[in-house]
């Protein structure tokens, strides 16, 4: 039997349904090297400069003292971090408590993998001196903080499509 309550249910149900969306994604990408210099930061949340440098601080000073014998992910507040090194860079993602680490861990090396293959070896100076290009490729791996592609082959055609229109 309908209840005269359903379709408030529903539009409630819609609406928490978005929201849990809304939460399930990464909030923000850090790259950091070893003295605390941020390579590269993509929020995917609005957040102040000051309420920024906070948090790139922090997530600095956990991710590099953290022993390397435990894992490589993190509460952080009401999130999780899960972060790699690669040389002298930390590769630190903010995703939901209730994300799937591994899939994002694996993104991450995805990641540079795609970094790797585009620049032939690549380093600190490459992601300082082509910052843009760095940021074309992970808009095409990441979008509006969710992954949108997984294929190497294709990010990178798409990416060197678009580097040849420079």
């Amino acid at each position: 039997r309908d209840s005269p309550h359903r379709p408030f249910l529903r539009r409630c149900w819609r609406r928490s349904a978005r929201a849990r969306a809304w939460w399930l994604m990464i909030q923000f990408i850090l790259l950091q090297n070893r003295q605390g210099k941020t390579r590269l930061s993509k929020y995917y949340r609005t957040y102040t400069d000051d309420e920024k440098i906070k948090i790139e601080a922090e997530i600095h000073r956990i991710v590099t003292t953290r022993d390397q014998k435990f894992t490589n992910f993190v509460e952080f507040k009401q999130y999780k971090l899960i972060y790699r090194r690669y040389a002298g860079l930390f590769f630190t993602l903010c995703v939901d408590v209730n994300d799937n680490e591994l899939v994002y861990f694996e993104s991450i090396h995805l990641f540079v993998e795609l970094l790797d293959q585009f620049f032939g070896n690549v380093c600190e100076l490459d992601l300082v001196f082509n910052f843009n290009k760095v940021y074309m490729i992970l808009d095409e791996f990441f979008l509006a903080g969710e992954v949108q592609e997984t294929s190497k082959q294709t990010i990178l055609h798409r990416v060197q499509d678009l580097d040849k229109l420079e």
